[in-house]
């Protein structure tokens, strides 16, 4: 399971949240399995959805976060509950690509720097809240930063990352999201500034064994945080047998009676893999339901 935090200034001037998510993402690669490259892009996007989806006030409330770019690796979608259990999926997950000029996981390449990231919140409430900004790098972290800066107006720094072993493992994974609150002083967007300068990396820190609250501390070493609360999210499906029959029904009754002509119709979830069968005369009591 991973491990989060999420922390306020004293003067409560600003907040932060961090996550552990190697658990999480090696499950998702488990599942899926994903190559480096998609799982350091599916890696960061569960663990910015597990951040966000924390957040949440509703005990039914969620997030879904959806990049639709121009890779080869097709969409990336991430969804969280309120309490940062997470689940997604990316459509070309055995996209191979080269390392980027810099010598790391060509994340922008495989997701592409063009098209959009859609976030829908499901708060409760009569319609969604739906958002879409054009991708500004495909590299995750910078685009959850700008969607904050554009679409909720909120200055927000975003980290994310993802270590892949060389048997394609997941050796570290996780993030952090710092965010000024409307009173911020000039003094204290400054002092933020000037702490993420030389901060390492969320895998390095991992890595060398710091926990999320040790790099909340870490990342804002002149501020004194306060632990708002702390959880051990999962990965977690909520796939079901009679959610799947529901989705079936909304197909409309005649590709329905297509279905029934055959012996068995399977669906797979896209989320879990798991797969569901109904025989054509199950199919047909879904007929008489719809």
């Amino acid at each position: 399971m991973g491990r989060l935090v999420r922390c306020v200034s004293k003067d409560g001037a600003l907040t932060v949240m961090s996550i552990d998510s190697t658990d999480i993402v090696n499950e998702a690669h488990k599942i899926h399995n994903t190559s480096a490259v998609t799982s350091a892009a599916l890696g960061r996007l569960l663990t910015a959805a597990s951040l966000m989806g924390s957040a949440l006030k509703g005990e039914n409330d969620s997030v879904t976060l959806r990049f639709s770019g121009d890779g080869p690796a097709g969409s990336v979608i991430a969804v969280s509950d309120s309490k940062g259990n997470v689940r997604g999926y990316v459509s070309n997950p055995d996209v191979d690509l080269p390392l980027n000029n810099m010598g790391k996981l060509d994340v922008s390449g495989a997701v592409g720097k063009n098209g959009t990231l859609t976030v829908m919140k499901d708060l409760g409430l009569k319609e969604p809240y739906i958002c879409s900004n054009e991708i500004v790098s495909g590299e995750i972290a910078e685009d959850i930063t700008n969607y904050y800066a554009v679409s909720e107006q909120i200055p927000t720094v975003c980290a994310l990352g993802v270590l892949v072993e060389v048997d394609l493992s997941i050796k570290a994974a996780g993030g952090f999201i710092i965010q000024l609150l409307p009173y911020a002083s000039e003094d204290t967007i400054t002092k933020v500034e000037n702490c993420i300068k030389s901060l390492p990396p969320v895998t390095t820190m991992l890595n060398d064994g710091l926990t999320p609250i040790e790099i909340c501390q870490k990342a804002l070493n002149v501020f004194e945080l306060d632990v708002l609360d702390e959880a051990e999210p999962v990965y977690k499906c909520s796939c079901s047998r009679s959610r799947v029959a529901d989705a079936l029904i909304s197909t409309g009754r005649q590709e329905l009676e297509s279905m029934s002509m055959d012996k068995m119709t399977e669906v797979s979830c896209h989320f879990c893999n798991k797969k569901y069968v109904f025989t054509s005369q199950q199919i047909r009591e879904l007929l008489n339901n719809s």
